[in-house]
């Protein structure tokens, strides 16, 4: 299993039949092992979102799903269950785990539930969820690629995101960084990008990486940037994964890879 495929911000009640249909094809063709959806699977947290997003996922038959919640997973106008039940259709859908983990010889991937249902659109971390997730990173079996899946992003590398920025995420970032993790993959602001974490976060005492992906197949893209996903290639002995941008092409209807970047680890 040495090949991840990172979505996110699918947005169900406003995907499109094309990027929708094209996913699927490069599903079938790359043949990930896992498949990491970093939250918004649905618009509004409806129940025919929430079927819809479990039909998709079911049927692309990847052998192994990690999925987070997004603050749009959460009930906007129905204050009731926002307040009393707001991951009741999320649980009843998707996943009971709101902070899965998968482990296999090639993969550590920890997931961090940053929603909060006090919180509309930003995304919080505790000092709790950091130690665990420290816990978890240190435990790695050597070889493995440490990766830690929030939804909201730690870095921006635009003045107008850094609002949607994670609260609290200079402590998670510093104390996972230093435990081992390589990636933290995210998503929130439908934009894709790789930057090194150490240009936000100097001084940390290895390498590691932001890799956020953009909105998988919704209508919600933003500043004309087409839908896109990520793919990790993990090389035979963990030193490097080569990350992947795959963009919606209209023309050919299909994901096409735009960019690829090798990524040396810490080791």
């Amino acid at each position: 299993m040495t090949v991840l495929l990172h979505i996110s911000d699918t947005h169900f009640g406003t995907e499109l039949a094309g990027p929708t249909q094209a996913l699927a094809a490069l599903v079938r063709s790359e043949r990930p092992g896992l498949l990491v959806l970093s939250g918004d699977v649905t618009q509004r947290a409806r129940r025919r979102q929430f079927r819809a997003a479990r039909q998709f996922l079911d049927d692309l038959d990847v052998p192994a799903v990690l999925a987070l919640p997004g603050n749009h997973d959460i009930p906007l106008f129905n204050l009731l269950a926002r307040v009393f039940n707001p991951y009741g259709g999320y649980r009843r859908w998707l996943s009971r785990e709101l902070e899965p983990t998968h482990e296999d010889e090639h993969w550590l991937v920890v997931g961090v539930d940053t929603t909060r249902r006090y919180r509309h659109k930003d995304g919080e971390v505790s000092r709790g969820q950091v130690e665990r997730t420290v816990q978890r990173l240190r435990a790695a079996r050597p070889g493995q690629v440490r990766i830690v899946v929030t939804h909201q992003p730690v870095l921006a590398v635009r003045d107008e995101d850094r609002r949607n920025l994670l609260h609290g995420r200079e402590a998670a970032v510093r104390a996972w960084v230093e435990a081992g993790a390589d990636f933290l993959l995210g998503g929130h602001i439908h934009l894709p990008y790789v930057r090194s974490l150490r240009e936000a976060y100097p001084g940390l005492p290895r390498e590691a990486w932001a890799v956020q992906a953009g909105t998988a197949i919704s209508h919600r893209i933003r500043d004309g940037i087409a839908n896109s996903v990520n793919i990790l290639r993990r090389n035979g002995d963990g030193s490097t994964c080569m990350a992947e941008r795959w963009d919606w092409d209209g023309r050919t209807g299909a994901f096409t890879k735009v960019l690829q970047r090798p990524l040396p680890l810490s080791r």
